[in-house]
């Protein structure tokens, strides 16, 4: 399994130069826990990670459980246009 550095405070994306869904919240040894805007935490393990870099950490939507794919469609919805 690839290691990737993050730290608390990355910003969380779908996709290289996508839309911000959430933050990092907590690194540990085997997970990281993210909040995704307007759903809440997720805990992640290394196989959903695509990668890490420049305070950023990208995940792999085909990787990520329903729940928090489900979740980031929604992570904008409760902004004011």
């Amino acid at each position: 399994m690839k290691a990737f550095n993050v730290e608390v405070g990355f910003q969380v994306y779908l996709s290289e130069g996508g839309e911000e869904i959430g933050a990092v919240r907590e690194v540990a040894k085997d997970h990281v826990v993210v909040y995704v805007e307007g759903s809440g935490e997720f805990k992640i393990r290394g196989p959903e990670v695509s990668s890490a870099h420049d305070g950023k950490l990208i995940l792999d939507p085909a990787k990520i459980t329903p729940e928090m794919l489900s979740a980031t469609k929604h992570a904008h919805d409760l902004e004011t246009e």
